[in-house]
């Protein structure tokens, strides 16, 4: 049996296999996070494996995707891993859409297209908040 040398667990939702390659190259190669990723094409996918598996540390979550999008996702999640961090990915950024998405339930927000700095931002604010609760950014 291996053990788990990764640091953290992402889980991506992401139904665009171009964006969810990015994300990945960003998080292992440009920003060097140490991290296991996992892939959910869909938000019903991102709820069933946050469901299975709990050492999941943060959700990047996209707001439009087949089957179930990342507002009915986030939701669902919620109810099952309150604490887990979950960050919106969208194209759209007006302050609207910042509220809605903070309405309902993510802990942060990316804009579309994310960049290295801006990912790394979103990832330091949860890991902070996480430690300002007395909590672990690993569950």
């Amino acid at each position: 049996m291996q053990e788990n040398t990764h640091k953290y667990t992402i889980l991506i939702a992401e139904d665009e296999a171009i964006n969810f390659l990015f994300l990945e190259i960003l998080l292992k190669k440009q920003i060097d996070l140490g991290c296991a990723i996992i892939h959910a094409k869909n938000g019903a996918e991102a709820v069933e494996i946050c469901k299975k598996n709990d050492d999941i540390n943060l959700v990047l979550m996209d707001l439009k995707m087949p089957v179930m999008d990342g507002f009915e996702a986030v939701k669902l999640i919620k109810e099952i891993r309150p604490k887990l961090p979950i960050v919106a990915q969208t194209a759209f950024s007006s302050i609207e859409d910042k509220e809605k998405v903070f309405a309902a339930g993510f802990n942060d927000f990316l804009s579309k297209p994310i960049n290295k700095e801006a990912l790394l931002d979103v990832i330091n604010r949860q890991k902070e908040q996480k430690i300002n609760k007395n909590l672990n950014f690993i569950n």
